[in-house]
């Protein structure tokens, strides 16, 4: 377990990390998400020892880092995988050694290197490629030497910093399924830093923002995508997507949990027998979450339409948010 308690963090006269307090269980996925500056990678960086905060406690598994002499903290490491955005592969060895590289910083056996090398090309699905250098792999084939190099100490945690901002959307999905399985199967806490949203969605099952330095938001991450408070709303740079409305019509976004199929429509019709006339149906979207799916759906009614429109949908436990409001 991780726990982050009244972090402060400065460089200089400049603060950085604000009285920041974060619990993170075991074997969670846990995402921290802010745009960029807001102090994501700095907080990783004093996960680790990287970085000094100078008040407040950060305590892993009982231990508490900052207190940690080089030895002590250089072991405490051994129990960390870090994965990056850029891979940090070196690019004159071969695959293997890649991988091979933090054992041989420990003096593990040659064979028992070797064991451990082909088991985790195996896992994340390289073994073809061990002899080939990183200039002749794709990025998504970088990222999985990068996850297999993270495992190889068999760490406790996984830390991953921006580690699909490289990657095209396919890839980034292949990667996240990955990181996935190895947690379910591993039973390893991974850490993701990212402002990708659709990264959060697809393998955070809880989240925190970071605004300025501070933890704005925290929570279960399919409750924040369906309640949609201002700090998220503002990280999806949906604040700026208000656009001139007529007097008489209001736009609303309605989101919610949809287990079975067809559930969105049937609200939809629904509604529009509530309302007894047409209304405008602009986007639906549909959003795959840890625990289960959510549709999103905006729509054009007449304002005067608006309590018939919220009434209807409190019905279904689902709260009616006006765009022109938010």
């Amino acid at each position: 377990m991780i726990k982050i308690k009244n972090v402060n963090k400065y460089f200089g006269d400049l603060q950085v990390l604000k009285d920041i307090n974060i619990q993170i269980e075991d074997g969670e996925v846990f995402g921290l998400v802010g745009s960029s500056g807001v102090g994501k990678s700095t907080l990783l960086n004093c996960l680790i020892g990287l970085e000094k905060y100078q008040e407040g406690s950060i305590c892993i598994d009982g231990v508490e880092v900052e207190k940690l002499s080089e030895k002590e903290l250089r072991n405490f490491r051994r129990g960390v995988g870090m994965i990056f955005q850029n891979f940090s592969l070196v690019g004159r060895k071969t695959v293997y050694q890649n991988i091979a590289l933090p054992m041989e910083c420990w003096h593990v056996p040659k064979e028992e290197i070797r064991e451990r090398v082909i088991e985790l090309a195996r896992l994340v699905g390289i073994e073809d490629k061990l002899s080939e250098r990183p200039s002749a792999l794709s990025g998504g084939q970088k990222q999985r030497v990068a996850i297999a190099r993270a495992l190889t100490m068999n760490p406790r945690y996984i830390l991953c910093d921006e580690c699909t901002s490289a990657l095209d959307p396919k890839t980034t999905t292949s990667i996240l399924r990955l990181l996935e399985r190895i947690r379910r199967e591993m039973g390893i806490t991974i850490i993701v830093v990212t402002h990708e949203m659709a990264v959060v969605q697809q393998i955070c099952r809880r989240m925190a923002i970071l605004e300025k330095g501070r933890v704005s938001m925290i929570g279960d991450t399919q409750d924040m995508f369906l309640q949609r408070p201002p700090a998220l709303i503002k990280l999806l740079g949906e604040e700026n997507d208000i656009e001139e409305q007529e007097e008489t019509a209001d736009r609303a976004r309605i989101t919610f949990n949809a287990p079975a199929e067809g559930n969105g429509q049937k609200i939809l019709w629904e509604l529009g027998q509530k309302l007894q006339r047409q209304y405008l149906l602009e986007d639906m979207q549909s959003f795959d979450f840890p625990d289960g799916r959510c549709l999103e759906i905006t729509i054009s009614i007449d304002r005067e339409d608006r309590e018939t429109c919220r009434q209807c949908l409190s019905e279904y436990g689902i709260k009616y948010r006006s765009i022109s409001e938010e």
